[in-house]
């Protein structure tokens, strides 16, 4: 995911099968794919104004030139 501000947001394509998701406050704004589900952007509780946008749906981007950070969940996990 990458942050970008509102007045820097422009959804080219696609717009219209975003489908809206909200819980617990509903300030917070998920909006996935309806066709396929993927996590395109969401704009964020304490920031209306910044929207976390999932890289890869980002049009000009090089999914090859995207550094993977690997995480070991399981050794993180307080279960």
């Amino acid at each position: 995911m990458i942050t970008v501000q509102r007045e820097n947001l422009k959804v080219i394509s696609g717009e219209e099968t975003l489908s809206l998701y909200q819980w617990n406050t509903g300030k917070a704004r998920h909006y996935f794919c309806s066709t396929c589900g993927i996590d395109t952007l969401h704009q964020r509780r304490m920031d209306e104004n910044a929207f976390c946008v999932n890289v890869f749906c980002v049009h000009g981007i090089d999914p090859e030139k995207i550094p993977i950070r690997h995480v070991d969940g399981k050794s993180r996990s307080v279960v």
